[in-house]
């Protein structure tokens, strides 16, 4: 065992000394733009970050609502991989089949539904458009639209079949599914319509658009998009399934892929990271957790094309408790920062680090990216939102979002932080 000389130190631990402001130094002028992935020196990198911020790989934040939201504002969400191969893969077709301005409908109702029956939707809901489907479900052959223009409660008897007052098919305005968003706005405004149906050659429902969405794109200047113009998403592997689990994700469509482990500096995921360069060198795939140089050389050796940094950090986290390694996050991002550059004037190869954890407050966000972390991985931050899967819980003093590690009874995540073998798992997280 060795002693290292200095001490284990927090973000809570340090301040910015603020510089001159001067009178250029406004929003507008800030660019937040960084590398996500392995460039070589002088060159773009093949993923670029509008905004430094990407979701931790758990269950409790990263869906596929929260991966949209995220590239929506420039950073990415990498779904995670405690579930099932084909359920992950399902989650990453899920983000890259979004449209901007293309929404799947979710107030849909068959014909021969009540009226009282498409109120109650509408309520559910908060939408005042519904989709008259022959099955009544999103993707059903459309029947007609039905708003709250079209019926009254008090004007109209709630016991009639809803295509008594929907506006049918035929005759209704609708696009098919190769319209682009252009074109699509077009038609609105053109054709004096609220709302577009696009339809597949079998006159299914794909989407719908909306006139109120007309500036959806001018809103999110900054978005994750591929060549495609779809929306980019990150999906979390392990090292014990991911000869079977990374074809589906790519197949899938992700992006990137990043090695998840409570520990990464093994031979385990030293072995997995070089699997995955030799079979898919063109997908970009990401490692740790490591706290010290070393760890982001062995990992940036073995291919890695950006490495996270932070090991018992976690709000909570039992790692620590559980294994009795870690590292205070603000010496470990200053390490590991320090071996990237290292790094980059021997070889010409920049690899982006990641601080994952730690990360209390707001201002430790700032205090992160200037000790030299180029992006920064949140859990507890994004499960909050909306957009993550856990419940609402009304308690006394307000509402709360649920939030669960991966290391919790609830995930039975034990693959996380397996030393080799499915049954000799030491049990932590973050």
């Amino acid at each position: 065992m060795q002693i290292i000389d200095g001490v284990s130190r927090t973000f809570n631990e340090y301040l910015l000394l603020p510089n001159r402001t001067r009178a250029e130094c406004s929003v507008q002028n800030v660019d937040l733009a960084t590398p996500l992935v392995r460039h070589r020196l002088g060159e773009a990198p093949l993923v670029e970050l509008s905004a430094p911020f990407t979701s931790a790989i758990m269950q409790a934040v990263s869906s596929p609502v929260l991966a949209i939201a995220l590239a929506r504002n420039g950073g990415i969400a990498f779904l995670h991989h405690n579930q099932s191969t084909e359920a992950q893969a399902e989650a990453v077709r899920e983000v890259k089949k979004f449209k901007a301005g293309f929404v799947v409908s979710d107030t849909n109702v068959r014909p021969d539904h009540s009226l009282e029956h498409l109120l109650q939707v509408m309520r559910r809901t908060g939408h005042s458009t519904a989709a008259v489907t022959e099955d009544g479900s999103a993707s059903g052959r459309l029947c007609g639209l039905v708003s709250s223009r079209d019926f009254h409660p008090q004007r109209h008897d709630l016991g009639l079949p809803v295509s008594s007052r929907m506006r049918p098919m035929p005759g209704l305005a609708h696009a098919a599914g190769e319209i682009s968003l252009s074109e699509a706005n077009v038609r609105l405004w053109d054709d004096r319509l609220d709302c577009l149906p696009v339809l597949d050659a079998d006159g299914r429902l794909s989407y719908l658009v909306f006139r109120s969405d007309y500036e959806d794109n001018k809103r999110f200047p900054g978005q994750l998009v591929d060549d495609g113009k779809r929306l980019r998403v990150g999906a979390g592997v392990n090292t014990h399934d991911y000869q079977e689990r990374v074809p589906a994700l790519v197949e899938a469509g992700a992006d990137v892929l990043c090695f998840d482990s409570s520990d990464g500096y093994s031979d385990w995921q030293a072995q997995a990271l070089t699997w995955v360069k030799k079979q898919y060198p063109e997908v970009p795939v990401g490692g740790g957790n490591v706290v010290d140089g070393d760890g982001f050389t062995f990992l940036a050796e073995a291919g890695a094309d950006f490495v996270k940094i932070g090991v018992g950090g976690g709000s909570i986290c039992i790692t620590r408790d559980q294994k009795g390694i870690g590292r205070g996050q603000a010496s470990a991002v200053l390490d590991v920062a320090a071996a990237r550059d290292a790094y980059l004037e021997r070889t010409g190869d920049y690899v982006p680090v990641c601080s994952d954890g730690g990360l209390v407050h707001d201002y430790h966000i700032a205090l992160a990216l200037a000790m030299g972390a180029d992006f920064v991985m949140m859990g507890q931050y994004f499960a909050r939102f909306d957009q993550a899967p856990g419940r609402r819980i009304q308690t006394r003093d307000g509402v709360v979002k649920e939030y669960w590690g991966e290391g919790s009874n609830r995930a039975r995540n034990w693959q996380r932080y397996g030393q080799g073998g499915s049954r000799t798992c030491l049990r932590g997280g973050r």
